[in-house]
C-alpha cells in the first residue's frame, strides 16, 4: 500500500506531481493526481481504447467534481481544477486528509470537520468500464452528496472546445440506475441523474505546458448525480463504453473483482509490489495478448513488448500468454524484421533491434519453461531470421562477410532504441557497427542455436556465424559505434549482461558506473561528453535533442544489475514507485541530480527489467 498524508495532499505542487494508474487491459485506463487535479490532456476517469488498438484512445468522462452539502446548508467543493488565469478552484485539495493506493486501486479521504467521505475507483477487467463509489464515513446527520460529470469525447493526443458543436447527450429513460449517453459513444449511469448543459470553459493542464504543448481544453458539464446519505451508505457512479443499451453492471461486483484480482496477483508473487506494477501493461491486442509500452500515450511497440517480454510474462508467471504473443509477432515478419506497430496503429518494420530482442525472448521462454513445441513452431522462423541478417534486408542492416558483425544505416532513419529524430533528422543515428547491435546478434546467434537445438535443428550455419561475429567484436569502452567518434554511452552493458553476450561474465568497465550510473538509472551519454544534455523538458524538439544525450533511462538498470551483480543499484528505483507514477517506474529521468523523471509515469520496460533482476538475483 501507497499513502500520503494531509501534509502531501495539501500541498498541490507535491500532491499533482504524483499520478495514478488503473488500467483496463485493452489499452484504455483512468489515471489522475493524487490532489484530483487534472495536470495532463491525458487525464480522465474513462479513457477508451480502439478494440485491438490500444494505442487509439479516446477521452470520454474527464472528472466526476464531488459537492457536498451538509445539513447546515453549507456547501463543500472537493474537487480541484486550474484554469488559464492561473486560478485554482476549487481547491478541494485542501480537505484532503489521506491518499491511498490500496491493492493498486486509488482511494481518496476527505474531512469537512466532524463529516468524512471517501472515493474508491477500479475498472473491470477486460472492459472499458469504471466504477466510482463514495461512501459516508462519518457524519452527524445525511448530507447531500453532488457528483457533477465533466465530460468530452476527443483524441486523448488533443483537446476539444467550445468553438465546436456541443456533445450530443441522449438521456437515458426507463431504467433504475438513469443516467446519459454521450455522443452515442460512453454511458454514464447512477442514482439522481439531472441533465445540465454547459462548456466549462480555460481548462489548463499544466503538464502539457511544460512539455510545450496546448495546454487548455474546455469541458462539457452534462450533468450532476445527486444524492442524500446516511453514515456508511455509499452512492456509486458508472461510465462505459460498448454496451450502452444495457443495464449498468453490479458496480459492487466490478469493485469487488477487481480488488479481488489485484490481490490474487499479489499474493501469489514473490515480488508483488512489481508484480501489480507489470500488470497493468499486458493487454488483449487484435491478435491476443499485447503490451503497452507506457501510459498515458504510447502504444504497442515491438521493441518494448520484447526487450520487456522476460519481466512482463515469464517473471510474473503469465507464460502461456507469452507463447500466444511470441506465436502472434512471429507472423509480422517481413525480409526478416519484425514489424513494430506504432502509436498510429500502422505497421512498420523500421528496427534493427526489435527482432534480435525477439530472439532473445524465445530462447528466455524455451530456456525457463522448457516449452519445446514453441521452439519447433519458431524454428523456421528463426532460422529465416538468421538468412534475412545475412542476405541484408531494410535499410542496409546486413551481416559484414568481413568481420561477422552487423552494420546498419540508412539517411533519415534510427533504427536502434536511441531513434529520436528531430524535424526528420536523427538526433543519434548511430549508423555503422553499434555495440549494443552486435552484442545482441550475437546473443541472437547464441539463442537461435539453443532453441534450434530444442527443435532438433541443424546449428552448423549459426554457429560458424557466431563464432566469426565473437571474434571481431573488438568494441572498446568509448565505441559505442565501431570506428565512429568515442563515446562514453550505456550501451555497451549488453555485451555483459546477456546470456549468449560476447563478453557474458566479465567484468563491467569502471567507467561505466562512476560516470553513467544514478539512482534512478544510467545516463544514456557521460556528463563530460560536449553533446551531454543534462536537462530532459520544454518543447518536444528540445525533449528529442536531450532524449538520448544524457537522459538518464530506468530500463538500463536491469541489464547493469544483470552484468554487476550490485543489487544495492535498485535502490533508488525501488523508492521511486512512490515518487511520480505511484507503484510504477518512469520512462526517463533527467542526467543532472535529483534525476527529475520525465517522460511515460509508467513504462513497461522500465518495470520489467527491475521486476526480472529483483526476481533473479
Amino acid at each position: 500500500m501507497i499513502g500520503f498524508g494531509t501534509q502531501l495532499c495539501g500541498d498541490l505542487d507535491a500532491a499533482a506531481t504524483r499520478e495514478w494508474l488503473v488500467a483496463d487491459g485493452l489499452g484504455g485506463y483512468a489515471m489522475g493526481t493524487v490532489a484530483g487535479l487534472r495536470t495532463r490532456r491525458y487525464h480522465g476517469l474513462l479513457m477508451v481504447a480502439e478494440p485491438g488498438l490500444p494505442a487509439r484512445r479516446r477521452l470520454g468522462l474527464a472528472a466526476l467534481d464531488a459537492v457536498v452539502q451538509l445539513h447546515s446548508g453549507v456547501l463543500a467543493e472537493l474537487a480541484v481544477h486550474e484554469w488559464t488565469g492561473g486560478a485554482i478552484a476549487p481547491q478541494g485539495h485542501r480537505r484532503l486528509e489521506r491518499f491511498d493506493l490500496v491493492d493498486g486501486l486509488p482511494r481518496w479521504r476527505w474531512r469537512i470537520g466532524d463529516v468524512v467521505l471517501e472515493r474508491e475507483l477500479a475498472m473491470a477487467p477486460g472492459a472499458p468500464y469504471v466504477v466510482i463509489a463514495h461512501r459516508l464515513v462519518a457524519a452527524p446527520g445525511p448530507v447531500t452528496l453532488t457528483l457533477k460529470a465533466l465530460t468530452t469525447w476527443r483524441d486523448a493526443h488533443g483537446e476539444r472546445t467550445a468553438g465546436g458543436p456541443d456533445p450530443v447527450m441522449t438521456t437515458v429513460s426507463g431504467a433504475v440506475d438513469g443516467g446519459v449517453v454521450i455522443e452515442g459513444a460512453y454511458r454514464l449511469a447512477g442514482p439522481g441523474w439531472q441533465p445540465a448543459g454547459e462548456w466549462y470553459r480555460g481548462v489548463y493542464a499544466r503538464e502539457e505546458a511544460e512539455r510545450g504543448l496546448n495546454a487548455v481544453e474546455d469541458l462539457w458539464h452534462a450533468g450532476d448525480f445527486v444524492s442524500t446519505l446516511e453514515p456508511g451508505q455509499v452512492v456509486i457512479v458508472s461510465a462505459w463504453a460498448g454496451d450502452l443499451a444495457g443495464p449498468a453492471r453490479p458496480a459492487a461486483e466490478v469493485l469487488a473483482a477487481a480488488r479481488t484480482r489485484k490481490q490474487d496477483i499479489a499474493r501469489k508473487a514473490a515480488d508483488p509490489d512489481f508484480a501489480l506494477a507489470a500488470d497493468s501493461f499486458v493487454v488483449a491486442g487484435a491478435n491476443g495478448p499485447d503490451v503497452v509500452a507506457g501510459y498515458p500515450w504510447f502504444g504497442t511497440w515491438s521493441r518494448d513488448t520484447m526487450t520487456s517480454y522476460e519481466g512482463l510474462f515469464l517473471t510474473s508467471g503469465r507464460a502461456e500468454e507469452g507463447a500466444a504473443l511470441l506465436r502472434a509477432y512471429a507472423a509480422t515478419l517481413s525480409e526478416g524484421m519484425l514489424a513494430n506497430t506504432a502509436d498510429t496503429g500502422q505497421t512498420e518494420h523500421n528496427t534493427v533491434d526489435a527482432t534480435l530482442w525477439f530472439l532473445h525472448a524465445i530462447d528466455r521462454h524455451v530456456e525457463q519453461t522448457g516449452d519445446h513445441d514453441l521452439a519447433r513452431h519458431l524454428a523456421a522462423t528463426i532460422e529465416a531470421i538468421v538468412a534475412a541478417h545475412v542476405a541484408g534486408t531494410r535499410y542496409g542492416i546486413r551481416v559484414d562477410p568481413a568481420d561477422g558483425l552487423l552494420t546498419q544505416g540508412a539517411p533519415g532513419v534510427a533504427l536502434t532504441w536511441m531513434d529520436a529524430r528531430v524535424d526528420g533528422v536523427p538526433v543519434t543515428q548511430r549508423a555503422g557497427k553499434a555495440v549494443d547491435v552486435n552484442a545482441l546478434w550475437i546473443n541472437g546467434l547464441g539463442a537461435a542455436a539453443a532453441v534450434l537445438t530444442r527443435a532438433g535443428r541443424d546449428t552448423g550455419t549459426v554457429d560458424k556465424l557466431r563464432t566469426a561475429a565473437l571474434a571481431s567484436f573488438r568494441f572498446g569502452p568509448l565505441d559505442d559505434v565501431l570506428d565512429g567518434p568515442p563515446a562514453l554511452r550505456p550501451n555497451q552493458v549488453l555485451a555483459y549482461s546477456l546470456p549468449h553476450g560476447p563478453r557474458a561474465g566479465r567484468p563491467l568497465p569502471p567507467m561505466v558506473a562512476s560516470a553513467l550510473l544514478t539512482p534512478l538509472g544510467l545516463r544514456s551519454l557521460a556528463p563530460d561528453d560536449p553533446a551531454y544534455r543534462g536537462t530532459h523538458r520544454g518543447g518536444p524538439a528540445d525533449r528529442d535533442r536531450a532524449y538520448h544525450q544524457g537522459t538518464v533511462w530506468p530500463w538500463l538498470i536491469g541489464p547493469y544489475v544483470q552484468a554487476t551483480g550490485d543489487r544495492s543499484a535498485l535502490a533508488g528505483l525501488e523508492a521511486h514507485l512512490f515518487e511520480w507514477g505511484l507503484g510504477s517506474v518512469s520512462e526517463t529521468a533527467e542526467g543532472d541530480a535529483p534525476h527529475r523523471a520525465t517522460g511515460c509515469p509508467f513504462q513497461a520496460w522500465s518495470v520489467a527489467e527491475i521486476f526480472r533482476v529483483r526476481s533473479h538475483l
